[in-house]
């Protein structure tokens, strides 16, 4: 299979192929040829976007150059769960465009019939693969569960904000009694991160992809929901530290007291903390308390990226650093919760200092996620050198397998048995 044909969209949405162009990838700054083995097929649970304001990059065939596209507008593919992208989509954009809504952008085209994307399988675990969910089937449980917590606010909120109007998967399978079951606790943040999903401010014309939760749950309606989940599903994980919260740790005693209750009624799966991680000695009493596993967010293991893109109130780098070691101290199955950006998260700096992270601490996965940001804002933000060398997505994860191969790869919260948050039960899978 050659390149893929360069897709392009009018003002209405309409694409279509230009034959004469192949796709470019764009990472960081800089815009490159790609290659037939950086396209898999794209993945169902895929969308493609067009994007406004932004005129196409394409590889003339015959003429052999890059060239704008005049008059057409960019397209990006937003890749489905356990997939990651390897390369943006390549674009010129005006003085006049607006920002992008908070989505990954990739690059995208067509071939014989079929959409082609350049990204990898990263889990093979099914929890978010659209053909495992049926809506009514969802819709079904959610009456089922009313009827059995009718008083119980976190299930209410689960269920009408997160299930059945946002369409969260992790929310959806906790009505299909399955996986990862989400528990929301937090109303407020001590980061003003620029890509956050529950929160924006007017001033970024941006639109939050959901709402925060807007009351604190009660010890009892949180020990009911993950009892409930922890008791009756296959291999059961519950987590604190949603997308539709704040930062769990600011409830870290409301936290605490779920976790030793839950732990009275309940040995059973995984109790997992999704965080930013700024508040060490808070950490350290969830660890005391029960805590299993924590997954820790971060677009850059570089300090002033860090601050740029996170805005941190009343905490600070080396605070997320101290919980990594309270985390590998309690030896807590530690994931990092990686923001991948093609030509930043792969470049030379990043790769010197995410491997010094590496070194210096007990960590047994890597998520990597896609980075929903409009790539040009946070650039922006971020100010990275001009004339920074990177080493390619794809390369960057063999790079880094090769060097610790203990450490899994995935997407997703992993459940593990008792006492086996060391690393060496799992291999790496890619």
């Amino acid at each position: 299979m050659p390149v893929p044909y360069l897709l392009v969209s009018d003002e209405k949405g309409n694409i279509f192929e230009l034959k004469e162009y192949e796709v470019t990838g764009r990472a960081g700054y800089g815009v490159s040829r790609l290659d037939e083995s950086d396209f898999i097929e794209l993945p169902h649970g895929s969308e493609l976007f067009y994007l406004p304001g932004r005129n196409p990059v394409g590889f003339h065939r015959k003429k052999q150059c890059f060239e704008v596209v005049e008059n057409q507008l960019a397209v990006a593919a937003f890749v489905a769960p356990a997939y990651t992208q390897t390369w943006l989509a390549a674009y010129e954009k005006q003085d006049d465009a607006c920002l992008l809504p908070l989505y990954a952008y990739a690059a995208v085209g067509w071939y014989k019939g079929k959409y082609y994307t350049t990204a990898l399988r990263v889990d093979k675990e099914k929890r978010q693969d659209p053909a495992c969910f049926d809506i009514h089937e969802v819709e079904k449980k959610v009456i089922e569960f009313r009827k059995k917590y009718p008083r119980n606010r976190l299930v209410e909120h689960l269920a009408e904000n997160c299930a059945l109007n946002y369409h969260c998967r992790a929310a959806q399978n906790y009505f299909l009694g399955r996986w990862e079951c989400p528990l929301p606790t937090a109303r407020v943040c001590n980061a003003s991160c620029l890509g956050c999903l529950s929160f924006q401010p007017e001033e970024n014309n941006i639109n939050p992809a959901q709402y925060r939760l807007g009351f604190k749950p009660t010890v009892e309606e949180i020990v009911e929901v993950a009892t409930g989940h922890l008791e009756t599903v296959e291999n059961p994980v519950v987590s604190f530290g949603q997308g539709c919260e704040g930062e769990p740790l600011l409830e870290g005693e409301l936290i605490e007291n779920a976790i030793a209750e839950i732990r009275k009624k309940t040995k059973k799966g995984v109790i997992n903390l999704n965080t930013n991680a700024g508040k060490p000695e808070v950490l350290e009493k969830l660890c005391r308390a029960g805590l299993q596993s924590i997954r820790i967010s971060l677009n850059s293991a570089i300090e002033d990226w860090y601050i740029r893109y996170f805005n941190p109130r009343n905490y600070g780098f080396q605070d997320v650093l101290d919980s990594f070691r309270v985390a590998s101290d309690y030896h807590l199955w530690i994931s990092v919760n990686y923001f991948v950006f093609p030509g930043l998260t792969d470049s030379c700096p990043e790769y010197e200092a995410f491997t010094t992270l590496l070194n210096r601490f007990q960590i047994n996965m890597i998520q990597w996620r896609n980075f929903n940001i409009d790539p040009d804002w946070y650039l922006e933000k971020i100010q990275p050198p001009d004339d920074m060398k990177h080493y390619g997505i794809k390369n960057l994860l063999n790079m880094i397998h090769e060097k610790y191969p203990s450490i899994r790869y995935g997407y997703f919260n992993p459940y593990f048995e008792e006492g086996a948050a060391t690393g060496k039960l799992y291999q790496n899978k890619r």
